[in-house]
Formats: C-alpha cells, sequence, structure tokens
C-alpha cells in the first residue's frame, strides 16, 4: 500500500486528470508575469545605455527581480487552490 488515505488519492487523481482545465486562468498569470518580467529587464537594459536614465533602470530591474519572486507564487497559490477544490468535491460524494 502507498500509505495514503483514499480521499488523498482521489484528489491525487482527479488533479492529475483535470489540471489543464484550472489551470488556465494560473497560465494565463504566470505568462503576463513572464512578459512584464522581460519588459523590465529589456527596458532598463537599454536605459543603461544613457547615463540619464540609469536610476530607471535600476528600478526596472529591482521591479523585474521582484516578478522573479512572483512566478513560483502563482504555481503555489494554483496547487494549493486546486487541492483544496477536489478535497471538497470528494467530502460531497461521501
Amino acid at each position: 500500500m502507498s500509505g495514503k488515505s483514499d480521499k488523498q488519492q482521489y484528489v491525487d487523481v482527479q488533479m492529475g486528470k483535470h489540471d489543464l482545465f484550472f489551470k488556465k486562468n494560473y497560465n494565463i498569470l504566470y505568462t503576463l508575469n513572464d512578459i512584464l518580467l522581460g519588459l523590465w529587464f529589456f527596458i532598463g537594459s537599454i536605459f543603461f545605455y544613457f547615463e540619464s536614465l540609469k536610476t530607471w533602470g535600476v528600478t526596472l530591474f529591482v521591479i523585474g527581480s521582484f516578478q522573479l519572486l512572483i512566478r513560483p507564487t502563482i504555481r503555489l497559490v494554483h496547487r494549493f487552490h486546486l487541492r483544496k477544490h477536489y478535497k471538497k468535491e470528494y467530502e460531497k460524494k461521501q
């Protein structure tokens, strides 16, 4: 035996089946975050060519670095939301 409860096995199987359906909104957030992240680093890099814009370039790098922290947070929130959904669904069926 795997040591998992029936509820946990149900949640794991259902998450695997429906992961793509529920991922749609989170994939949009993840993609938007990546586009903005790339944009901040690209513009920040260009700003470094001009002495008068270097402070703005550093600011955009800081914003981009913060957005790097957002990426795994989006994934974690998605997984917690999905797991919670299927646990509730399992409990309704019981």
